[in-house]
């Protein structure tokens, strides 16, 4: 490590070269040479390759009697860098305990999300984002894994992560994830489910025969049991969505070396899905032989994007209890999406699941991002919400939220060290939340918030650092210390 920081302080091309900083914890052997990451005085992340060559794309250079090619963080060292070091691709880690989903759309998060995760025993899914995330922020899938692989070689992260194509609904999408790297795809079935009173028909006698007057045992000693309406309704909602996740299932995920784990879900719904219903699902998946690894159910009560739980924490207790044993009876484990922020129910989630979950966190560390422009560019932040007032409903299409911006007090009048305040505000947080694409494509923001942002990077992952650790510390996740 000494003889690798005293070359980078040498670097001839660089007259501020002692501003450098050399991430410790990037060093890695590979055989001929050695690898790391440092910083140049600009804050820019760089890959640095000594010894033999590896096959990256560099400037060659010498210092000190030692050649060492300098190197661009692109799609081709990437995809060296997995080679050389497998722990910096993702992995199938579905089958792993509890995951956590840590959806990055700007790129610059992953640093925090390394930082909390590293203390639990939790895996993470550092590369998460969907289709609509990705058309918004002008990503595709290779840039996330790609920018999640740096990170990972950057922050010494041995632990394993998984790459989650999150929500796609076609064949295409599917594919493209795939290809590009995805270990997960999270199966949006919304398109393909109906609403109860869409009743197509009578239900099949084979299928009558085989759910009615019989009692359905689960772990735990619950049973599902149907009755005529409810199994009308299951095979109504669900019965269309059912045959394209089997069809799905054939082409992709069946194969015993399939390259990515199958989330199902049902959760972008407006009905809960009840325990028949999930149980419905879970046995008729079976039943076709689909392999998947976690279903996402429509839980009941509100789960609005960048705040709390809404609903009756009693009565989600009371399903969650039915879902988890439904889950257990079939060997799969529950998926909560839209996580970020949903601290009253992360204790009864930890519990009876035992710790044996999914959790899709995305939107709030981006608010996170936000919050440190109050902190630390309160005119800009202020700019910012004026604006994002302006395209609130716009934004307000793709999202179901409750917010009422006209109830938030006017941003000018806000003093500067309160501003930050404003993202204890439920109002505030669903405003910036869902506005995120219109910001940052903003011909203006997008560009002056980057430029803060990678100003303020050691603060932004401070900030993401605290506020995973609060989810994992919510969920009761075992702290294993670094």
């Amino acid at each position: 490590m000494h003889r690798i920081a005293t070359f980078v302080e040498k670097l001839p091309a660089h007259p501020n070269a002692e501003y450098y900083k050399v991430y410790p914890r990037s060093v890695r052997q590979y055989p001929g040479g050695t690898a790391f990451m440092a910083a140049d005085e600009q804050g820019c992340d760089k890959l640095y390759s000594c010894g033999e060559k590896a096959p990256f794309e560099g400037l060659r250079r010498e210092a000190g009697g030692t050649v060492f090619y300098e190197c661009e963080l692109s799609a081709h060292n990437a995809a060296v860098l997995r080679e050389l070091f497998p722990f910096c691709g993702p992995q199938k880690v579905l089958s792993r305990k509890c995951t956590f989903g840590t959806g990055d759309r700007l790129g610059l998060a992953t640093p925090g999300h390394i930082a909390a995760v590293r203390k639990y025993d939790a895996t993470p899914v550092l590369a998460q984002q969907s289709m609509r995330e990705l058309s918004l922020t002008g990503r595709t899938f290779r840039d996330v894994i790609d920018d999640v692989t740096f990170y990972v070689f950057r922050e010494g992260y041995t632990g394993g992560y998984g790459a989650d194509g999150d929500h796609l609904k076609t064949m295409e999408e599917i594919e493209a994830a795939i290809g590009s790297g995805c270990t997960m795809i999270t199966l949006d079935l919304s398109e393909h489910i109906h609403r109860p009173e869409e009743n197509r028909g009578d239900v099949d006698d084979a299928v009558k025969a085989y759910y009615l007057d019989r009692a359905f045992p689960l772990e735990g000693g619950y049973e599902i049991r149907f009755s005529e309406r409810e199994l009308r309704d299951a095979v109504t909602i669900y019965g269309e969505a059912l045959a394209f996740a089997s069809q799905a299932a054939q082409r992709f995920f069946n194969q015993e070396d399939a390259p990515a784990e199958l989330e199902i879900s049902i959760d972008e719904t407006i009905l809960p899905t009840t325990p028949q219903q999930h149980f419905f699902v879970a046995n008729e998946l079976v039943r076709k032989g689909v392999r998947f690894a976690t279903i996402a159910p429509r839980f009941t009560g509100e789960f609005q994007k960048g705040i709390d739980y809404m609903g009756d924490l009693a009565r989600f207790e009371e399903e969650l209890k039915i879902h988890v044993a439904i889950a257990k009876t079939y060997g799969y484990k529950l998926s909560v999406h839209s996580g970020s922020d949903k601290f009253s129910i992360f204790p009864y989630v930890g519990r009876w699941t035992e710790g044996n979950f999914h959790i899709k966190t995305s939107g709030t560390s981006w608010l996170e991002a936000m919050k440190l422009t109050a902190m630390q560019a309160p005119a800009l932040y202020r700019q910012i919400h004026k604006y994002a007032l302006t395209v609130f409903e716009k934004a307000r299409a793709y999202y179901h939220v409750s917010a009422d911006p006209a109830a938030l007090p006017e941003v000018d009048l806000v003093p500067e060290e309160l501003l930050p305040k404003l993202f204890e505000e439920d109002n505030c947080r669903q405003l910036i939340h869902i506005t995120y694409g219109y910001i940052l494509r903003h011909p203006v923001f997008g560009s002056l918030l980057r430029q803060l942002w990678k100003k303020e990077t050691g603060r932004y992952t401070a900030l993401i650092e605290q506020h995973m650790t609060r989810h994992l510390e919510y969920l009761s996740v075992p702290y294993t210390g670094e």
